[in-house]
């Protein structure tokens, strides 16, 4: 398997990292432990389990790991549209923080499927899917 570090969802989500990260940089100081701070760990979760999910060392785990990312992906998506409907974003940062997540969380559906495969052509059982 290659190097996390290579691999394009991976970039991209440390790229949405940043990005939530200077967003939130204008959130209601009230909202750091609050919603800004959900959002950003959100963020920083979504590569952080691909690269723990990747170093774990076997398929499985891997795609158990790129699963809970996703999940971490639809929690930002969620926090993202609560933070355009507060008025903490404009519509157009938070369309383009929508479109970034929907890609990273499309990317990640295509590892995870690729993972099941790998398994399943090795003969081994794959976690459940997650619809």
């Amino acid at each position: 398997m290659q190097d996390v570090k290579e691999l394009r969802v991976w970039q991209k989500g440390i790229g949405l990292c940043k990005a939530v990260y200077l967003s939130t940089d204008s959130f209601p100081k009230a909202e750091l432990y609050g919603l800004a701070g959900q959002m950003r760990r959100s963020a920083v979760a979504i590569p952080s389990n691909i690269a723990e999910g990747r170093g774990r060392g076997s398929r499985r785990d891997y795609r158990q790991f790129v699963i809970i990312a996703r999940g971490s992906a639809c929690e930002l998506e969620t926090q993202t549209i609560i933070a355009r409907e507060l008025g903490f974003l404009s519509e157009a940062d938070a369309d383009e923080l929508l479109r970034e997540v929907r890609d990273i969380a499309r990317m990640l559906n295509g590892l995870a499927a690729a993972l099941a495969k790998a398994d399943r052509d090795a003969g081994e059982v794959a976690p459940r899917e997650l619809a």
